[in-house]
C-alpha cells in the first residue's frame, strides 16, 4: 500500500476517533447505554487502527540505510504516536479517554506533516547504544508529560465550572475531581522518573555540550525537572491540589516543550544544523 495511503487512511481514522469521543462527550454524556450509540471500546478500537498504521509509516520513515532518521517532522510525529498509544491504553481501563478529543486529531497532523514535508537528521547505526537509550528515554517522558499536560488543562476547565456552579454539559461526563487529580499526579510521577532517566542517559554522551548545541535543551531539561518535582514534593508535603497543582504542571509543559520541540525546531528548521 503506498505511503501517502496509508498516512490518508490513519490521519481520517484519528480524526474519526477525536470526532466520536468529542460526540460521546459532549451530547452523550460520556455514557455507553443504548443500542444505537458506540461504546467506548469500540471508539478506542478505531483510535488503535490509526495507531498501528502510523507505526508502519514511522518504520519507514525513521529507519532508513544510514541509521535512524530523527528529523525535526519525524520526531514530532514519533511523539504524537506514543501520545496517542498511551492515550487509547490507558483509557482501555481509566477514565483518560476524553484527553483524546484534542490530542488524537494532532497526531493525525502529525501523519499528514510525515508525509508532506519529510526531514532529515540522521543518527548513524555506528552512534553508541547510550544514545540511542537516551531518545527513546525522551522522547517516553514528553509523551507522557504531555498527556499530563493535557489532564491538567481538562481539570483546569472542571475546577472553573465547579467553582462557578456549573457543573452541567460534559463536565457531567467527567471522573470526579479527586480521581482527575489522582490520575494527574500519577501522569507526573510516571513522566519525572522517565525524565531522569532521559537526564541520566544524556550525560553518557556528551562530550561538549556548547559543540553538540545542547546547552539550552540540557538547561531547559533540568529546569522542568526541578518544576515537577518541586511540585511532587508540595503534593507530598502541603498537599498541593487544584490551581496549584494545574499551574505547576503547566508551566513544568511549557519549559520541556522549549527544551525538546524547541531546540530541535530552531536548530534544524531555523538554523539548519
Amino acid at each position: 500500500m503506498s505511503h501517502y495511503v496509508i498516512a490518508a487512511i490513519a490521519a481520517a481514522l484519528y480524526f474519526i476517533t477525536g470526532l466520536l469521543l468529542a460526540k460521546r462527550l459532549f451530547r452523550e454524556g460520556g455514557a455507553d447505554a443504548g443500542p444505537g450509540k458506540l461504546r467506548k471500546n469500540h471508539i478506542l478500537l478505531i483510535g488503535l487502527i490509526a495507531v498501528l498504521l502510523h507505526a508502519v509509516l514511522l518504520y519507514q520513515s525513521l529507519f532508513v540505510p544510514e541509521g535512524l532518521n530523527i528529523g525535526f517532522i519525524n520526531a514530532v510525529s514519533l511523539i504524537t504516536w506514543l501520545i496517542a498509544l498511551l492515550i487509547l491504553l490507558a483509557a482501555l481501563s481509566n477514565p483518560v479517554e476524553n484527553l483524546g478529543v484534542i490530542l488524537l486529531p494532532i497526531a493525525g497532523l502529525a501523519v499528514l506533516a510525515e508525509v508532506l514535508f519529510p526531514s532529515e537528521h540522521t543518527l548513524m547505526t555506528a552512534q553508541a547504544m547510550e544514545l540511542k537509550l537516551h531518545i527513546l528515554m525522551s522522547v517516553l517522558a514528553y509523551s507522557l508529560l504531555s498527556i499530563a499536560a493535557g489532564q491538567a488543562l481538562l481539570l483546569a476547565v472542571q475546577d472553573h465550572h465547579l467553582r462557578n456552579k456549573r457543573p452541567g454539559g460534559f463536565i457531567r461526563a467527567l471522573p470526579p475531581l479527586q480521581t482527575m487529580e489522582t490520575l494527574l499526579f500519577q501522569m507526573i510521577g510516571l513522566g519525572l522518573a522517565l525524565l531522569t532517566a532521559s537526564l541520566l542517559t544524556g550525560t553518557l554522551y556528551i562530550e561538549d555540550m556548547f559543540a553538540q548545541h545542547l546547552v539550552h535543551k540540557t538547561i531547559l531539561s533540568m529546569v522542568a525537572w526541578v518544576v515537577f518535582a518541586t511540585l511532587l514534593w508540595g503534593r507530598w508535603r502541603f498537599g498541593w491540589r487544584g490551581r496549584t497543582a494545574i499551574r505547576w504542571t503547566l508551566s513544568g509543559f511549557v519549559v520541556l516543550l522549549l527544551a525538546y520541540i524547541g531546540s530541535k525546531l530552531v536548530l534544524e528548521i531555523v538554523l539548519g544544523l
